[in-house]
């Protein structure tokens, strides 16, 4: 086992990988070839810029994962994954992009070479980066496997997290903290949007003391006005307004570690039934963290917010929350549990939420979130730092 620049200890991995095959034994997988580059990043250490061509991991029922990717991401897979040298793949650059042949090829012979073209092979069907075209190529080259729809599978596992993961993602809420209020401080009439994001990214990817910031998974979500009437608009080059709230949802991210965070801005007097709802929000809040207690069920933090929103009559349908840790782009969240009225996972110590009840109004939004630790005993813990209100400048 060669450790290199992994970002974890070796029993961490470990711990990982055991996991992952007693899911897969459970699923009754040989081997599951694995592309969210979270998933890929969690099994193996593996981190860059390169997921925008074909890659993942190939996880069998004993011995080291292995990594496979392009020829010239090989040599990135050496730098940061704890493997030997020997199970990190790379194939040629004449598949990148080709419209005569595809990696898919390269990766059926690499699983042929090692016995498992009749083997059950879970793949990811629901994920951003593994197309359509690279089942069909895959399952063409593999005509006597069986595939199976092994999505989630790995994220699932990730769920709780482990001592090591927790002390990562408080690194990366010292800076949730620092951006968040960098946005605040500077929020004011006339200030350019797209200038007060360069203000925001700076500090984030400046860090907190020795803990360095990476690329959030999200940009900053800024919206003002009538755009914070939705929920995942970003920023343009017009004006702060007098009038306006603005909402921030931001995050600071170490080591690829996520501790997601909004909170709203209002330039000026805020209207009246905007501070009511504040005041529902905040107390619904904090019915929300005190019910998010191992043992419950995230439905339970949902219901415990709704219940309070009803005294003030205020109706909101749909998720207000969803798990956080490792991600890379187009999303922080980890696509398997959810705070809402349907689900009902049991909460365990270790579980890290972003728990965003927002509210979406006809002319303003307000965004008031947490990052949440469930604990040992009692209510979860937010891991950020920022007074938790409305706030209110000029």
């Amino acid at each position: 086992m060669t450790q290199n620049n992994a970002a974890f200890s070796a029993a961490e991995y470990q711990r990982r990988i055991s996991a992952t095959r007693e899911a897969m034994v459970k699923a009754g997988l040989d081997v599951i070839f694995v592309t969210d580059p979270s998933n890929q990043a969690w099994l193996t250490g593996y981190d860059g810029w390169s997921f925008y061509v074909h890659q993942g991991v190939i996880l069998t029922l004993e011995g080291e994962p292995i990594w496979w990717g392009r020829y010239m991401d090989m040599m990135g897979g050496r730098r940061t994954c704890w493997m030997d040298h020997g199970n990190i793949l790379g194939y040629g650059d004449h598949f990148v992009q080709s419209a005569e042949i595809h990696p898919m090829q390269d990766l059926a012979e690499q699983l042929k070479a090692r016995g498992f073209e009749r083997a059950r092979i879970g793949v990811e069907m629901e994920n951003y980066y593994y197309s359509a075209k690279a089942h069909a190529v895959l399952t063409e080259e593999l005509p006597e496997a069986s595939f199976e729809d092994a999505t989630a599978l790995v994220n699932w596992q990730r769920l709780v997290k482990s001592g090591e993961e927790i002390a990562f993602m408080r690194k990366a809420a010292r800076i949730t903290g620092k951006v968040m209020r960098c946005a605040i401080e500077r929020a004011e009439p006339g200030l350019r949007k797209n200038e007060l994001v360069a203000d925001i990214m700076h500090a984030g990817i400046t860090g907190v003391d020795e803990d360095w910031g990476d690329y959030p998974a999200i940009v900053p979500l800024t919206p003002s006005g009538l755009d914070a009437t939705a929920a995942h608009l970003t920023w343009d080059g017009r004006p702060m307004r007098d009038g306006e709230a603005t909402f921030f949802e931001l995050s600071g991210c170490y080591r690829r570690y996520h501790a997601p965070l909004s909170r709203t801005v209002f330039l000026g007097t805020p209207p009246d039934d905007m501070r009511r709802a504040e005041e529902a929000q905040l107390k619904g809040i904090e019915a929300g963290l005190n019910a998010a207690r191992a043992g419950n069920r995230t439905c339970d933090i949902a219901q415990a917010f709704m219940d309070v929103l009803a005294q003030y009559g205020i109706q909101r349908s749909g998720r207000m929350g969803y798990p956080v840790g490792l991600s890379y782009p187009p999303d922080w969240g980890e696509r398997t549990a959810s705070i809402r009225s349907e689900d009902s996972t049991v909460l365990q110590p270790g579980m890290v939420f972003h728990f965003m009840p927002a509210l979406w109004m006809e002319s303003w939004g307000l965004e008031t979130t947490e990052s949440i630790l469930i604990t040992e005993s009692g209510a979860a813990e937010p891991l950020c730092d920022v007074e938790r209100r409305l706030f209110r400048k000029g």
